[in-house]
């Protein structure tokens, strides 16, 4: 049975209300997650240890009815332990490939800046091209797959910051910040009641959408209408960063294309079938904060990504 756009927007809906039953106070996350799904993005998600980033792509993966690994990143990590390798098998006495976890349709990449950029690098092409490259031989990855990241601030101890080619992969960046006292209160009663984050079917979080409505809803994202005065405004939106004083790196071709299909799929979501100046705002800034790079005098001053894109945002103007 084919999914209809009302039923697969519905499951999709219903994917942030799976993990509103596991994770509190972290709804711009979640749903920057289910933007990632229908764009067939990649996410990563930044904040301090214990604000419960692994819980949030777990809680994902158990509202979807789709294959799922975990990888966790750790400086000793080799690249073939995230892509496979060639393995010689004595009775045959030929090589076979063993695939390793990037085979999958959700792949959880635990604190992935706690590799050296050797091991990051491994997941590039899988990122990219949907593909792992052994020996000579292109492997196809299975559809859909989304890579979800997390990673500790590059202050912390012990980390490598993304280079810009990988962090150019991911469609989004998302920010899991500290919660309030009251989602934080919200966190210490469930608890108390034996909620166990280890057990997330325990806390009845249950497969709500599948391939089939993946497919629906992407399809009709793909038919969400874009004027040429909302096209002109993202790219304006985007070149104005390359001009900013603030500033070396500027958004790239690839980050206008990344916002303008977060964009789209936000529209959708949100039940329209047309992309508003508004939409553009309200992705803009996970879609772009990792694609910029501050010059150091501005970093130095205490400026972030998300002021200078607010700047931005505040002085391009907006279509009528």
């Amino acid at each position: 049975m084919t999914a209809t756009t009302d039923s697969a927007r519905s499951a999709l809906e219903a994917i942030r209300t799976e993990i509103g039953k596991a994770v509190v106070g972290q709804d711009p996350a979640v749903t920057g997650l289910v933007v990632a799904l229908l764009c067939r993005g990649h996410v990563l998600l930044e904040g301090v240890p214990g604000v419960a980033k692994t819980l949030l792509v777990r809680a994902l993966a158990a509202s979807l009815d789709l294959g799922t690994k975990r990888v966790q990143f750790t400086p000793d990590l080799m690249p073939s332990d995230v892509t496979g390798s060639l393995v010689y098998d004595a009775r045959t006495a030929e090589f076979s490939f063993q695939e390793g976890p990037v085979f999958t349709n959700l792949l959880l990449a635990d604190e992935i800046n706690r590799t050296p950029p050797k091991t990051q690098s491994a997941l590039l092409e899988a990122m990219e091209e949907r593909q792992v490259t052994v020996d000579g031989t292109p492997r196809r990855l299975p559809e859909p797959f989304l890579v979800a990241a997390t990673m500790n601030p590059v202050e912390y101890e012990g980390t490598y910051p993304l280079p810009e080619a990988q962090l150019d992969r991911f469609l989004l960046k998302l920010n899991v910040p500290l919660p309030s006292r009251a989602d934080e209160v919200d966190v210490l009663t469930r608890h108390a009641a034996g909620f166990d984050p280890r057990d997330l079917a325990a806390a009845g979080i249950r497969p709500v959408a599948g391939p089939e409505e993946l497919r629906a809803a992407r399809e009709a994202v793909a038919a969400v209408a874009v004027s040429p005065d909302i096209a002109g405004y993202v790219v304006d939106v985007c070149r104005a960063t390359r001009e900013s004083p603030s500033l070396s790196l500027g958004v790239s071709p690839r980050g206008a294309t990344a916002l303008l299909a977060a964009s789209r799929a936000w529209a959708w979501l949100t039940g329209r079938d047309y992309v508003t100046p508004d939409d553009v705002k309200a992705l803009a800034l996970p879609t772009l904060r990792h694609r910029v790079q501050l010059r150091p005098e501005a970093e130095m001053e205490g400026v972030t990504p998300d002021a200078v894109l607010n700047a931005v945002l505040s002085h391009v103007p907006v279509p009528r």
